[in-house]
C-alpha cells in the first residue's frame, strides 16, 4: 500500500528572514514516506513563480543550488508516490497553470471519483485533450472559470469536484489550502514566526520548528495573504471519512491527526489485538518499521517480552539494478534480515500493519522459521485489506487482494503461520479517544465506500 502524495506550502511577509524554498525542501523531507517517486517546488517572489521538479527522492532532486533559484516570500512543494507505476516526469507536481491571465500553482493529495467525467467534459469544452492526471484536471478546471476572483474560481471549481482532495494553491499573492467535504486526507495549518504553513502531516512542523494551529475542516478553504488569514466554507458539509489507513500505516508515528498520535494509536492497536488473538509465546517482534509500534502494545498487554528479530536495511534507496537470481528468490532479504541469534528456539509472535497479497509475510514468516524459530504466530493490526482504495492509496485490485479471495484458515496455511489473527473493526476504532467510530473511512475493509 503506498500513499500518493505529501503537500507542503508557506507564506511569509516580504522581506522575511525565512528562506522558503530551504524550509519547504525540509517540510518535504518529512514527508518523504509519503511519496518517493518525484519531488517538486513551486516558490513566488510576488512577480513571477518558478517551478523545479524532478523524479526522485527530495535528496536527490534539491540541492544548495537550485534551491537558491527559488527566491520569494511563499512556496508550495510536493512529493508523488505514482499510481500503478507511472512515474512520468510530466505528472510531478506542483502544476502551474494560469487563471485571468494571472499565473497559480497546484499541489494535490487524494484522488477524484469523477475524473473521466471531468475529462471528458474538460476535452469538449476546452480542447484541454493534455488534461491526464486528477491535478491537472483541477487545475484547468479553475483555469476555464470566468471569476475574476482566483478565489471564487476555486470555490466554483471545487463544488464539481467528486472525491478525495486536499489541495494547496499558489498564487503570486496568495497560499490557499483547502480540503473536500469528507475529509478524506489529512491538511493541517501551522504558524511559524511571522509565517504560516499547510502540510500533510504535523511531523513537517516539528521538523522545522513551526508551531501546530490546527487541522483544516473538511469542506473549509483557508486563504493566507498580507492580511493574514481567512477561513470560509466552501463546500457542504458531508459525512465525515477520515482515512483510518493514515493510523493503521500511513501516516509517520509522530504525526498527530485530530488531536491523535500514531505512534500511541498504533500501541493501542497492539494492546487490543493481544486482547483478541492471545497466544502462549516467548518473543513479540514486529516487521520493521510500520508493526513496530503495534508491537510494544502487544508485549505491553500480553506480558510477553518484545524483541526485535528482523533488521531492516535503510540504505537500499531506489535502486533500479535486478537482484542476481539467488538474490531475487528470496527478494525481501534485500530489506529485512533475521537475527538468527534472537530467534533460535523462540516461539515468536510477529506483528505487522497489514496484509494486502501476501506475499512479504509469507518470505518473512519462512525467514524466521529458517532462522531457528520454533513456531510464527502472525498478528496484523488492521482487518483484512479485502477491498481496493479510489481515495489516494495506491492498491491493487480486489482479485488480487488475497483476503478478499481466502478465509483466514486459508491465509494462514498459504502463509505458514502456526496461528493468525487480525484486529476486528470494533476494535481498531475502539482505540481512539477523539475521533468517533462513524468518522472513519473503512471501505477497504467493509467496502462501505462513503463515495
Amino acid at each position: 500500500m503506498h500513499e500518493e502524495c505529501g503537500i507542503f506550502g508557506i507564506f511569509t511577509k516580504k522581506n522575511s528572514s525565512i528562506d522558503v524554498a530551504k524550509l519547504t525542501y525540509f517540510g518535504l523531507y518529512a514527508l518523504q514516506h509519503r511519496g518517493q517517486e518525484s519531488a517538486g517546488i513551486a516558490a513566488s517572489d510576488g512577480e513571477k513563480i518558478l517551478v523545479y521538479k524532478d523524479l526522485g527522492l527530495v535528496s536527490e532532486v534539491f540541492d544548495e543550488e537550485k534551491l537558491s533559484i527559488l527566491q520569494g516570500n511563499c512556496a508550495v512543494g510536493h512529493v508523488r508516490y505514482s499510481a500503478k507505476g507511472k512515474d512520468l516526469w510530466k505528472s510531478s507536481q506542483p502544476l502551474i497553470n494560469e487563471h485571468r491571465g494571472k499565473t497559480f500553482v497546484l499541489a494535490h493529495n487524494g484522488s477524484l471519483m469523477n475524473s473521466a467525467e471531468l475529462r471528458a467534459k474538460l476535452t469538449q469544452e476546452t480542447n484541454l485533450s493534455r488534461s491526464t492526471t486528477n491535478t491537472e484536471i483541477m487545475g484547468s478546471l479553475i483555469a476555464e472559470r470566468n471569476e475574476e476572483d482566483i478565489e471564487e474560481a476555486i470555490k466554483s471549481a471545487a463544488k464539481q469536484l467528486k472525491g478525495a482532495f486536499s489541495l494547496i494553491i499558489m498564487t503570486n499573492e496568495k497560499l490557499i489550502g483547502l480540503r473536500d467535504c469528507c475529509g478524506f486526507r489529512p491538511l493541517s495549518l501551522g504558524k511559524l514566526k511571522d509565517s504560516y504553513l499547510f502540510a500533510s502531516e504535523t511531523t513537517a512542523f516539528n521538523l522545522v520548528g513551526a508551531e501546530f494551529i490546527r487541522e483544516v475542516e473538511p469542506g473549509e478553504m483557508v486563504v493566507i495573504d498580507k492580511d493574514g488569514l481567512k477561513y470560509s466554507r466552501i463546500l457542504p458539509a458531508g459525512k465525515a471519512a477520515f482515512c483510518v489507513f493514515e493510523f493503521v500505516y500511513l501516516a509517520r508515528p509522530d504525526s498527530d491527526i485530530y488531536d491523535e498520535n500514531v505512534a500511541l494509536s498504533r500501541q493501542k492497536m497492539g494492546g487490543k489485538l493481544a486482547q483478541e488473538h492471545p497466544v502462549e509465546a516467548d518473543l513479540v517482534i514486529p516487521v520493521p518499521d510500520s508493526g513496530r509500534y503495534a508491537a510494544i502494545g502487544y508485549s505491553y498487554q500480553s506480558g510477553i517480552p518484545y524483541g526485535e528479530g528482523l533488521l531492516r536495511n535503510h540504505y537500499i534507496g531506489r535502486t533500479f539494478i535486478q537482484p542476481i537470481q539467488s538474490i531475487r528468490e528470496d527478494s525481501v532479504k534485500i530489506k529485512l534480515s533475521p537475527i538468527k541469534k534472537v530467534l533460535e528456539g523462540k516461539r515468536v509472535i510477529l506483528v505487522d500493519d497489514s496484509i494486502v497479497r501476501g506475499t512479504t509475510s509469507k518470505k518473512l514468516i519462512k525467514l524466521i522459521k529458517e532462522a531457528g524459530a520454533r513456531e510464527v504466530h502472525l498478528r496484523i493490526s488492521s482487518p483484512p485489506v479485502m477491498w481496493p482504495c479510489f481515495y489516494g492509496i495506491d492498491t491493487p485490485s480486489k482479485t488480487d487482494l488475497w483476503a478478499a479471495n481466502h478465509n483466514l484458515e486459508e491465509t494462514r496455511e498459504w502463509l505458514g503461520a502456526d496461528s493468525l489473527g487480525h484486529i476486528n473493526i470494533e476494535g481498531l476504532c475502539s482505540v481512539f479517544n477523539k475521533i468517533p467510530a462513524g468518522d472513519f473511512c473503512l471501505a477497504c475493509f467493509d467496502g462501505k465506500y462513503p463515495i
